[in-house]
């Protein structure tokens, strides 16, 4: 009850005040802009689509429109005042009461008119585009969703397809897409065509701006002020003094409405400007930041390519080390091993022995730049494995302490090694890399200085060791402590103390403390001295395993049956020297010049033992591991022992698809007591120290044999003492035990021993 109350209080109150009667008025005015519009859209349908007058299809997407289309827009304007005109009674009551018909009369009349006039050109203001592919959907490159190609149009100011709703809501771009089209622009070209050029161009600034949006906006008021003043007045129409009461207040008002137009039409103006400066600036911003970032792009661009450059060329480098190492490491294997043989032969006299001595520490040297390249370059390749075991902490640091005394009391300076605290038997640690980081920093110590001394300081504490390496010699300037540890570089005070060096020693030994987990530091004074600390993680190792000998007693042969060892190696100079080590100690040797070689060989030969090497022509050293082993399975054959002596460094340490263990990869050059030791423990043999004895099991030589290698030694004919003896193997194995001790005589060119051995043993 309260509510129908409510609602009939209401309309008796709206009944009252004539509100009804203003709607009816309101709505009839209405109604002939509605029908106007309406008309106007009709007649481009029927009539202009037809006819031609229009594109055949219907286009909504903004980015392919006009803001303001003449046909439409223009139709709808006059049959609206038209039919507005005739409502209001101008024309008389015959057309006030058909202004309706008027108003779509009107639209049906001048829309192909305007069509025809302006020749269809102001409905589309871009053609379709021909980027869009027939896909059946496309990606917002704003709102991120899919849609359909009608639905999509190619934005230039985002780059990309943008969706018909994000366009009609985009505020930014200014219609990049369809330059001429916007409403602004439109405006411009209209007044340029209908007024002088002079003041056209007048028009198009803040004044101009202002004086056209003032004169529409008052043109708006006065019409609509005209309207309800004619309405009103036509009420009463009877009342002089009500008229001039409501004509009064109608003037005043129009007054203040006039002045509230003309402050906000000159707020929008400002308004407007501001944003468009502010857009323009934003675009500048914009412009300024896609041309830093396709700057950035370009530099990324050209740092990557010389990047790639970089590692191509460091690669380079790298295959250019690695080769290097190989051809200088094949003939250093059989310089340093024949050295090694020479030196402990005792025919050899004393002052040969001393000039051997020099070519085996000429080649050491040699084998060291080799080893200090090589380093750098699997450091830097990320390829150098740390072999970590127990060292012998104390013993090591004898050896090293010696070294270096030795050095610095021929040079006439102090060495002093000074051990703080407790220092542990044994340690983990990778002896080969800790010693060379010792002795480049001990040796570069001991070297550029001349007078006072050295002192190497050891504290051990908590697992931590802590080196310190002072001297006294020539210091190095403060600029160039960082310059020191690249490769090849040598300070200006090393360059003038006149001492050689090749300037890896302290590059290696800075890299292979960065890679122990370790720190170095340096502080040094010019001609005050240097001081390096070397900070490195040595766990201690409670429980030691038991030492095992590191060197080799002399040996003259083995127990056991002979055993049979294959060599592999292109290199026939590196093949004869393993047969020269191998051969005089009682070895069967074969050998191979390539992997398929071996091969044919291993069914007639049925070898102990393969050493083999790596880099040979057809199939290498890894390959044909492989197929010895399947070969060896197939046939039902005991695990064959393979051995791989070669001069390529870099692939040591890896497990190989035959089952090879790194520490079974041995690289040139090999030294013999290492050589002998894999053998040892690859074949279970047990050495026997000394010359070989006959134990009484072999038979001697008939006298048939011997005889011709009594003759072939008193003529001093080794080459045919060898061949001799290689024949006697071939024709009965019995007597191998015999040629391998006269051979070993002889090829040591000990020729009495051997001639007291066939007169021996002769029958």
């Amino acid at each position: 009850m309260v509510w129908v109350v409510f609602n009939v209080a209401i309309a008796l109150v709206l009944m009252q005040l004539g509100v009804f009667k203003a709607l009816e008025q309101v709505l009839g005015l209405y109604s002939n802009v509605a029908i106007a519009w309406v008309g106007a859209i009709v007649a481009d349908l029927v009539i202009n689509k037809p006819l031609g007058l229009s594109p055949p299809g219907i286009e909504f997407k903004r980015a392919h429109l006009y803001d303001i289309n003449p046909v439409g827009v223009g139709s709808m304007l006059i049959a609206s005042i038209l039919s507005i005109t005739a409502f209001t009674g101008l024309f008389g009551p015959m057309a006030q009461a058909f202004s309706s018909f008027i108003a779509l009369i009107t639209a049906f009349i001048c829309a192909p008119a305007i069509a025809y006039a302006t020749k269809g050109r102001y409905y589309l203001a871009r053609k379709p585009d021909a980027s869009l592919n027939a896909a059946a959907e496309h990606r917002c490159v704003i709102c991120e969703k899919s849609y359909e190609r009608e639905d999509m149009a190619l934005c230039p100011a985002y780059r990309g397809n943008i969706c018909s709703l994000c366009c009609s809501l985009d505020a930014r771009c200014h219609d990049a897409c369809k330059p001429g089209a916007s409403l602004r622009e439109q405006t411009n070209a209209a007044l340029a065509k209908l007024l002088p050029t002079a003041l056209s161009s007048r028009l198009d600034s803040r004044l101009g701006h202002y004086l056209l949006l003032l004169t529409i906006v008052t043109s708006v008021i006065t019409g609509a002020l005209a309207l309800i003043w004619m309405q009103e007045s036509a009420a009463v129409v009877t009342d002089a003094a009500l008229i001039d009461a409501l004509g009064s207040g109608f003037l005043k008002l129009y007054a203040v409405l006039i002045v509230i137009a003309a402050v906000l039409c000159w707020w929008l103006v400002l308004n407007g400007e501001s944003r468009r400066v502010a857009q323009e600036e934003s675009n500048r911003q914009t412009s300024l930041l896609m041309r830093e970032i396709d700057a950035h792009r370009k530099t990324d661009i050209e740092l990557q390519a010389a990047k790639l450059a970089a590692e191509r060329a460091n690669l380079a480098k790298s295959r250019y080390v690695t080769g290097i190492s190989h051809e200088l490491r094949t003939p250093l294997n059989s310089i340093l091993g024949y050295a090694e043989m020479l030196q402990h032969d005792p025919s050899i006299p004393v002052a040969r022995r001393d000039a051997v001595a020099v070519i085996r520490r000429s080649g050491d040297h040699l084998l060291s730049l080799v080893d200090g390249l090589l380093d750098i370059a699997k450091i830097e390749s990320g390829k150098l494995a740390l072999e970590v075991d127990e060292l012998r902490f104390p013993e090591f640091l004898a050896q090293t302490v010696g070294m270096f005394r030795l050095a610095a009391h021929n040079k006439g300076i102090a060495f002093v090694y000074d051990e703080q605290g407790k220092v542990p038997a044994v340690v983990r640690a990778d002896k080969k890399r800790l010693g060379q980081i010792l002795i480049n920093i001990v040796g570069n110590a001991v070297k550029f200085t001349e007078a006072g001394g050295v002192t190497f300081r050891l504290r051990w504490r908590g697992d931590i060791a802590s080196f310190e390496v002072r001297d006294s010699g020539i210091g190095i300037p403060p600029d160039e402590i960082d310059r020191i540890f690249q490769p090849f570089e040598r300070g200006s005070q090393a360059s003038a103390s006149g001492e050689t060096g090749t300037g890896l020693g302290l590059t290696i030994a800075k890299m292979l403390t960065s890679l122990m987990g370790g720190e170095m530091t340096v502080d040094s004074t010019p001609g005050t001295g240097s001081r390096f600390e070397i900070r490195l993680f040595l766990p201690e190792v409670r429980e030691p395993r038991a030492a095992l000998p590191t060197t080799l007693p002399d040996i003259g042969g083995y127990a056991g049956p002979r055993r049979r060892i294959l060599v592999v190696d292109n290199e026939a100079v590196d093949r004869r020297f393993l047969i020269n080590v191998l051969e005089p100690l009682g070895f069967e040797m074969f050998e191979a010049a390539s992997g398929i070689e071996a091969l044919r060989l291993v069914p007639h030969v049925h070898p102990d033992l393969v050493l083999l090497d790596i880099g040979m022509p057809g199939i290498d050293g890894w390959e044909t591991a492989r197929l010895l082993r399947v070969n060896q399975e197939q046939n039902g054959h005991p695990h064959l022992p393979i051995i791989v002596i070669s001069a390529d460094a870099f692939e040591a340490g890896r497990t190989a698809a035959a089952g090879i263990a790194p520490r079974d990869y041995l690289v040139k050059p090999v030294g013999v007591a290492t050589l002998l030791g894999r053998i040892r423990v690859a074949l279970g043999l047990v050495w026997i120290a000394g010359p070989v004895v006959n134990d009484g099991d072999d038979e001697a030589l008939p006298d048939h044999l011997a005889q011709p290698l009594r003759e072939l030694g008193a003529l001093g004919h080794v080459r045919g003492i060898l061949d001799k003896l290689d024949e006697i193997d071939r024709i009965d194995s019995r007597y191998h035990r015999q040629t391998g001790r006269l051979r070993a005589s002889v090829k040591a060119f000990q020729l009495a021993d051997y001639l007291r051995a066939l007169g021996a043993e002769a029958k």
